[in-house]
């Protein structure tokens, strides 16, 4: 999210790097993932106890779950959650949350107002290596304060990043009922059905030429030589699970393909 911005401005601007490859900002992926909190007030569990992700559900052959925890302490997004009520219809999504919060109303504003909501809130972090992806560009929205910045477009409604994945719900359902909590997710993915994701991925991906991508196969940017990319923009596919550490296992490939510098000579 910082390479792309940067790009495209130096892009845009004839002094800056207008040869990039007209493919930036393309093949943008989030991980194919849905982020789901199921909160449980009376709980015995302390959920902020131990590593971040110690584990991991493979449900399928290209779907992954992982339990994640947050630290003692952490509420930033406590108040912007809302029940979970998945469905391709804004309205039906309206309706279902009025229901979800006259169903459980004392549930819920204990979950949005209990001091230690990182001890009683596990995140389910559901992942897919399925394909989705869109297209990041220079622009100006509601969402950027009519400002110039990242706007989004799709490059194909088939392969959209979508909010409403059903087995996600379903193991967030489940867990819910396992530990006495109720499911919850960020409030843009009731109103607008905007997909929340962790892990932001590629817009300046490999390819063989410029036509194909803006990085070669050793991260050099295509027509600058010496400019190398080695980040999640350069990750041309959804992993299916936690980027960081193909991210650097792309790192130190590309690092191995620098020459050393010349040593001096007495």
């Amino acid at each position: 999210m910082g390479t792309l911005p940067l790009l495209l401005s130096m892009k845009a601007d004839p002094s800056g790097l207008p040869r990039l490859s007209e493919r930036l900002g393309r093949q943008v992926r989030t991980n194919n993932e849905s982020l789901i909190s199921v909160c449980a007030p009376d709980s015995q569990e302390d959920f902020s106890r131990g590593v971040a992700i110690t584990s991991i559900l493979h449900t399928d052959a290209h779907s992954h779950l992982e339990p994640v925890r947050y630290g003692p302490g952490s509420r930033f997004f406590q108040k912007l959650f809302v029940p979970h009520v998945p469905s391709d219809n804004v309205v039906v999504r309206v309706v279902r949350t009025v229901a979800a919060l006259l169903r459980h109303p004392v549930l819920w504003m204990r979950a949005w107002w209990i001091r230690n909501s990182a001890e009683k809130t596990q995140i389910l972090l559901y992942m897919r290596t399925l394909d989705e992806t869109l297209t990041l560009r220079l622009g100006r929205s509601v969402l950027t304060g009519f400002k110039t910045g990242l706007v989004s477009k799709l490059d194909d409604p088939a392969s959209a990043p979508t909010a409403n994945l059903p087995e996600a719900s379903a193991l967030a359902k489940r867990f819910g009922e396992f530990v006495g909590g109720i499911a919850g997710n960020l409030f843009t993915e009731t109103l607008i059905a905007a997909p929340t994701t962790a892990h932001i991925l590629g817009g300046c991906v490999m390819g063989a030429s410029a036509e194909e991508g803006v990085i070669d196969r050793d991260h050099r940017v295509f027509g600058y030589p010496g400019l190398y990319v080695i980040d999640g923009s350069a990750v041309s596919a959804n992993p299916g699970v936690n980027p960081s550490l193909t991210i650097t296992a792309l790192a130190e490939r590309a690092m191995s393909e620098v020459p050393s510098a010349p040593r001096a000579t007495t």
